[in-house]
C-alpha cells in the first residue's frame, strides 16, 4: 500500500513547485526613445503579392504595380455591390 505520508509529501512538493513557478517571470518594459518609431514599418499594399493558393483570394494583381492593384480593388468592390449583382 502507498503510504499516506508519502502522498502528502508529493502533493506538498507539487504545490511548492507550482507556487515558485511564477517567481521566474521578468518585467517586460519597452524603452521609449523620443521621436523614434519602434514598431514594424508599413509597406504599401500593392507591394505585397496576392494570395498564391487561391483559397481566400479572388483578386489578381502584379506585385509592385499600383494600377493593377487599384483595378483589382475596384473589381472586388463591384462584385460586392448588391445592385450590380442583381442586375438593376
Amino acid at each position: 500500500m502507498i503510504n499516506a505520508r508519502r502522498i502528502v509529501l508529493v502533493l506538498a512538493a507539487i504545490a511548492a513547485a507550482a507556487a515558485l513557478a511564477g517567481c521566474g517571470e521578468s518585467d517586460q518594459v519597452i524603452v521609449y526613445q523620443q521621436g523614434k518609431y519602434q514598431g514594424k514599418p508599413d509597406t504599401r499594399p500593392w507591394d505585397n503579392a496576392p494570395g498564391t493558393d487561391g483559397t481566400y483570394t479572388t483578386s489578381k494583381w502584379n506585385k509592385g504595380d499600383k494600377s493593377s492593384w487599384e483595378s483589382a480593388l475596384r473589381t472586388r468592390s463591384q462584385n460586392q455591390n448588391e445592385y450590380v449583382r442583381i442586375g438593376d
